[in-house]
């Protein structure tokens, strides 16, 4: 399993998003995207290169390898299902979710994780059949 600093999980993450938009990312757009020098976006994808997650050469587009790509996939997924949560039933605002999700994506354990999906899609399913419940907490918050 690859370990990676929180630093590293966001660029991945962008080179993710990108890839997804695109078909390959930019250092420019990384840059502009995480708010970081363009020096600081050539160090990362070095290390990301060298540990395989990436396909990268100086002056060229930067594509995900396959497992770069299903380690971005499960970092995003980690992020867009905190963010949900935290937007649709703790009622935080869209910013704030991402803000907060962001944080924590880099952070909780898998063990964490999988029990919270769990938990989400149990709350999920139970606010569908009992709509009064949803509302009922909205109020408290």
């Amino acid at each position: 399993m690859t370990i990676l600093s929180r630093s590293q999980e966001d660029y991945l993450e962008e080179i993710y998003k990108q890839v997804l938009k695109s078909g390959a990312a930019k250092v420019t757009d990384i840059s502009n995207a995480l708010k970081v020098k363009k020096a600081s976006v050539t160090g990362a994808l070095i290390i990301l290169a060298e540990k395989k997650l990436i396909n990268y050469e100086p002056y060229s587009k930067i594509t995900l390898t396959k497992e770069g790509e299903k380690l971005a996939q499960k970092i995003l997924d980690k992020h867009e299902n905190l963010r949900e949560f935290f937007e649709s039933v703790l009622g935080l605002s869209k910013e704030e979710a991402s803000e907060n999700a962001c944080r924590m994506e880099h952070v909780v354990s898998e063990k964490f994780f999988t029990n919270f999906v769990k938990f989400s899609d149990y709350i999920r399913d139970y606010c569908r059949e009992n709509p009064d419940f949803i509302f009922k907490y909205k109020n408290l918050i």
